[in-house]
């Protein structure tokens, strides 16, 4: 089967591709903008890429077009698949048809920690030799790709673990990515307001998560952080299925938590020691993860002992607080944070591993250098949470461009603490300016943001020669 497959580079489709083309099928697709990894890892697959949405690539002639929801009507592809009367699917229901059903799914769901617990749990499953399928929206540095189809054929199908998303299907399919997943295990990681362009509140992105609670069949498991509100909500809503609570603060029956700190921390269900992490990874939020991950694999008999063992050798996820390089004494990272909750948990994880790692940098400053890229941040409806976001920073730096809202209003109770340019090469310009040796600038976009990483690394090592 031939799919051409519209918005290809962005993470889950390009996801869907990989998992396409690993299946026998051809896989052709195209999308208006191309960065890493999901380019890179594209190209290695073998799959052209088309740039743009030109009509012309109906002269392409597959057997569907799978379409992603980055795609509008008024699209000029899109406009010619209608008049031509050609078979089209969104991602998400080709994924369920082609590859999950018959599969154990395990889903996970949340505002943040997605990515990072999906490879979890699709690592400590591979670790104890279960050889799942995936699908992540970044890359697992421990598999080195996005997606992967698992043992998909035999007498037990290989479980599939997929990043579950409720931002909606298709512009001809307004529900959420995950309910066409029918997962038979889900965690659900966390829930704050987001996707400002499609919800209207918390209470509508509420609804949608209780929707995916109405798949999960009786005899699977929700596995649900104890700290949220709004997940109880959404319980309170209607549950027919086990629920497994991790993250609560004191002791409580058959509950999972943590019992030390990130980076060492026993793990605990009840009053009883049933594992240790110890790994490279900091931060309250990454330890909340891998209690997730420990008691979504239990539902498929790993014991927690040895999904805990297996998070030792947990490698985190690309663009997660990724280092990209140093110069001139300045280490420069990128990150994929883009909701306030995020910038500020990224910085803070930065901040907490300086400390640990090398105590001597604790005081290291850090240069926070952030684009308001997804549309929620676009229409400004998180403004106001900014300072707050980045009041861990010694310095700010803001790329102002495509906004409808004026961020040196938002940022004006950090003063001379932040700096806002609508241009990429002042922005950069500046950055280097005011980086000194040993400091530390973490990047942070849900997009490529213009390839800064680079030419911050470049414009510093100008200064050095």
């Amino acid at each position: 089967m031939h799919l051409h497959i519209l918005g290809i580079c962005g993470t889950f489709m390009g996801g869907v591709a990989a998992l396409a083309r690993e299946a026998g099928h051809r896989v052709t697709g195209c999308d208006a903008n191309v960065y890493p990894p999901m380019s890179d890892q594209l190209r290695s697959l073998g799959i052209d890429l088309v740039e743009g949405w030109d009509a012309s690539q109906l002269g392409l002639a597959p057997d569907v077009f799978v379409v992603g929801n980055v795609v509008s009507r008024g699209n000029p592809l899109m406009e010619a698949i209608l008049d031509a009367g050609a078979r089209y699917t969104s991602g998400p229901q080709w994924l369920a048809e082609q590859v999950l059903a018959g599969r154990h799914v395990l889903a996970v769901a949340g505002t943040h920690g997605k990515t990072t617990t999906t490879s979890m749990l699709a690592w400590i499953l591979h670790d104890a030799g279960l050889e799942p399928g995936f699908l992540v929206g970044g890359v697992p540095m421990n598999f080195g790709v996005s997606a992967r189809l698992g043992r998909a054929a035999g007498a037990r199908p290989a479980p599939f673990v997929i990043e579950a998303d409720e931002y909606d299907t298709a512009f001809f399919d307004k529900r959420s990515k995950f309910v066409h997943y029918r997962p038979r295990t889900a965690i659900l990681n966390n829930l704050e307001f987001d996707h400002a362009d499609i919800f209207d509140d918390l209470a509508a992105i509420e609804r949608q998560f209780h929707h995916l609670v109405r798949t999960v069949p009786s005899g699977g498991r929700l596995v649900v952080n104890a700290r949220e509100e709004s997940l109880k909500r959404v319980l309170s809503q209607g549950c027919w299925s086990e629920v497994v609570r991790f993250g609560a603060r004191k002791e409580e029956p058959g509950a999972w938590r943590a019992r030390g700190e990130p980076h060492a921390f026993d793990v605990l269900r009840g009053s009883l020691k049933v594992g240790r992490v110890d790994w490279g990874l900091l931060g309250e939020h990454n330890q909340l993860n891998a209690l997730a991950a420990i008691a979504a694999a239990e539902a498929l008999g790993v014991p927690p002992e040895s999904a805990a063992r297996s998070l030792a050798r947990f490698d985190n996820v690309r663009r997660r607080l990724e280092l990209r390089g140093e110069a001139h004494g300045v280490r420069v990272y990128d990150d994929f944070a883009h909701h306030p909750t995020a910038i500020r948990t990224t910085i803070d994880g930065l901040r907490r591993r300086l400390e640990a790692d090398r105590p001597e940098d604790g005081d290291a400053r850090i240069l926070a250098v952030f684009e308001p890229r997804s549309n929620t941040m676009k229409l400004g409806a998180m403004k106001a949470q900014l300072p707050w976001a980045l009041e861990g920073a010694d310095l700010s730096f803001c790329l102002a461009a495509g906004l409808g809202w004026d961020p040196r209003e938002a940022l004006r109770p950090l003063g001379a603490l932040a700096e806002v340019h609508d241009h990429l090469d002042r922005l950069v310009e500046r950055v280097a300016a005011a980086a000194r040796p040993g400091d530390h600038v973490v990047c942070m976009s849900n997009g490529g943001f213009g390839g800064v990483h680079g030419r911050l690394l470049e414009a510093l090592q100008r200064r050095a020669a």
